[in-house]
């Protein structure tokens, strides 16, 4: 069994909220929480596939709101 993190707590909770992002300005609050997240881990030196793949979430969301919205 494995044991949760800070870490992976916290890169879940970006994760959910991104997803759950509706409008473009629920996806700016979303992106300023990632910056957070990437602020707050990158001091401790956090795996560079978290950045990567919070990224690619966000950009996907960003995508799929726009093609909606249009």
């Amino acid at each position: 069994m494995l044991i949760p993190t800070t870490i992976g707590l916290s890169y879940d909770k970006v994760i959910a909220a991104i997803e759950s992002c509706n409008t473009k300005e629920q996806l700016i609050g979303a992106k300023k929480m990632l910056n957070n997240f990437k602020t707050l881990y990158g001091v401790v030196g956090f795996p560079k596939a978290y950045s990567y793949s919070l990224d690619k979430v966000l950009n996907d969301k960003y995508i799929e709101l726009t093609c909606r919205l249009k």
